[in-house]
């Protein structure tokens, strides 16, 4: 039974990832920090369609949890190997950076792009044995331009596009594809605080996009024949110039 491990997916993007990769017949491992009860719903969804999963509760920001966890999992679990990896989770905290205090800065960082290294070291070295692999990451429209109170979050958004340009260098050789998925505005928990009407008109296609189109895009990049596409970013934005 081949997996897919899907960080921070018991809701919104997350979620609608599971359910996607879930339809293409991988075993989802659905991983949260604390919110059991979306989990529990996003593991429900899926087995509502005949398909499997599990929960993996740890705190990707935590070495020691992804290590001990994570790593045990893997270890337990040799006839589930880890396919695909979607580094989702991920947290913002704005402010103006004059404003920004230590706390905002390290959290954001932390959870973004410390989460990122830790989580890809491990799965990736079984890729590797396995000379098989996909990893997506959910990057963002702020770290392709830029946003202003979001230097917290451009910048872990940044370091990730880069590591994975450098990342899909190192591990193409052994059919290890790695590639960056960037949302502009999609209809999440984390936009709800957003202006939705004045921001549609910034977007070319008049609306904020959906959880599932950017599932769609994942779902594709996973395929085994995505095989030479890598090292890239695909936005999903309607259309907004970045």
């Amino acid at each position: 039974m081949k997996s897919a491990l899907v960080t921070g997916g018991s809701r919104g993007i997350g979620k609608a990832i599971c359910i996607k990769l879930a339809s293409m017949g991988y075993h989802i491992l659905i991983n949260y920090k604390s919110n059991e009860t979306e989990a529990q719903k996003t593991l429900q969804a899926i087995e509502e369609k005949n398909a499997t999963a599990e929960l993996i509760p740890f705190d990707v920001a935590d070495k020691e949890a992804v290590k001990n966890v994570l790593g045990n999992w893997i270890e337990m679990n040799p006839d589930k190997p880890i396919e695909v990896l979607v580094n989702n989770a991920g947290i913002r905290d704005d402010a103006l950076m004059f404003w920004m205090k230590d706390e905002q800065w390290e959290a954001v960082i932390k959870t973004n792009l410390d989460a990122y290294f830790y989580v890809t070291r491990l799965v990736v070295s079984n890729m590797l044995q396995k000379r098989y692999g996909r990893i997506i990451n959910i990057v963002s429209l702020s770290g392709i331009k830029g946003m202003p109170g979001q230097v917290n979050y451009s910048a872990a958004k940044a370091g990730i596009i880069g590591a994975t340009k450098a990342l899909a260098q190192e591990v193409g050789k052994r059919n290890i594809t790695v590639n960056a998925v960037a949302p502009g505005f999609i209809k999440t928990d984390m936009t709800e605080d957003l202006d939705e009407n004045q921001l549609n008109q910034l977007v070319p296609v008049n609306r904020f996009g959906t959880a599932e189109e950017v599932a769609y895009t994942v779902g594709f990049l996973a395929a085994k024949e995505a095989a030479y596409i890598t090292g890239e970013v695909i936005s999903v934005n309607g259309g907004l110039y970045t």
